[in-house]
């Protein structure tokens, strides 16, 4: 007979409307259009979507550069892109469709309007991550980039001018907070988002990872290692009483064994990771052990964003 093993499952999990829409607009480019359509940057970091769209006819580049046939349209993905980009698709004639998730393009916006009325920008995000890339490049003024409360104070702004700030969409509800509370005792005239920056799906993830971390021996979030959204639902995790939480970014090659001496174990997918994943993951499971699935009531989320009508077919 298995071992007993109680599985407590997050929700919600998986796709947020943003992925979603993202992911649709590549497929509705395959079938408009035939194969390939380029894809700049992942349109999503998760390895299986990418990997799927790849054998349905997608080519992913870094840079429209890569492109060897330029009458082929491109996408670009969720995270958004910086101005230039679609400046350089226009010069070399290219057919571009912008996937960027309509929460990022908020942030740009704001940006822009910052920027009208002569605003310093403060980022909250982390460096190198291509949302973050995207956002700074809304602009041609300067971006002051905060990672961590310390950066606050040495920002090279005076405490007594007029600042704005915004947020990276996918980052720690907790961690925001504080940077946020830094910002505004450290400055004195701050001028705020009209709503909160961080999307309602990181949110969402976040709160229902810490409503079971306490009691799971070992939290699973599966996700990748490059996701912004990914990593820090194991942060929240691990802060919220999970005494051991792992990214998986591929359920096959989990060793199993790791659960022989425990009781309870969390899963939840992050924003980019399909629910087929948790799927498999259970039915793996289900294989070595005998498995209580709790999974708590939720509201589900009935956020929606249409892809754009000119991909219809």
């Amino acid at each position: 007979m298995n071992k007993k093993l109680n599985v407590y499952l997050a929700g919600p999990r998986g796709f947020c409307a943003g992925v979603d829409r993202a992911i649709e607009m590549v497929k509705s480019a395959l079938k408009k259009y035939g194969k390939p359509v380029y894809v700049r940057h992942e349109i999503v970091h998760n390895k299986y979507v990418v990997d799927s769209l790849k054998s349905e006819g997608a080519i992913f580049v870094e840079d429209l550069n890569e492109i060897d046939d330029k009458s082929r349209p491109v996408i670009f993905s969720a995270h958004g892109v910086p101005k230039s980009v679609p400046e350089e698709a226009s010069k070399l004639n290219l057919l571009f469709f912008d996937a960027t998730c309509p929460l990022v393009s908020k942030i740009h916006k704001e940006v822009e309007q910052f920027d009208k009325k002569k605003l310093p920008v403060i980022l909250i995000g982390h460096r190198n991550h291509p949302e973050v890339i995207g956002t700074m490049g809304q602009t041609n003024n300067e971006i002051y980039l905060v990672e961590k409360v310390s950066d606050v104070k040495k920002l090279p702004i005076n405490k007594n001018d007029k600042i704005s700030y915004v947020t990276q969409t996918t980052l720690s509800v907790d961690d925001t907070k504080d940077i946020v509370q830094e910002i505004k005792s450290h400055f004195k005239n701050v001028i705020e988002p009209k709503k909160n920056d961080i999307c309602y799906a990181t949110t969402n993830r976040q709160e229902a990872v810490k409503q079971i971390a306490d009691q799971c021996d070992y939290f699973l979030v599966i996700g990748a290692s490059n996701s912004s959204n990914s990593l820090r639902l194991v942060e929240v995790a691990k802060n919220y009483g999970a005494k051991k939480a792992i990214l998986v970014e591929d359920v096959d090659s989990i060793n199993l064994n790791i659960f022989d001496e425990i009781q309870n174990i969390g899963i939840t997918a992050s924003a980019s990771s399909p629910e087929i994943l948790v799927s498999k993951l259970l039915n793996n499971l289900k294989n070595s052990f005998d498995l209580k699935i709790n999974e708590a009531h939720y509201q589900k989320e009935d956020t929606y964003f249409k892809v754009p009508q000119i991909l219809k077919v």
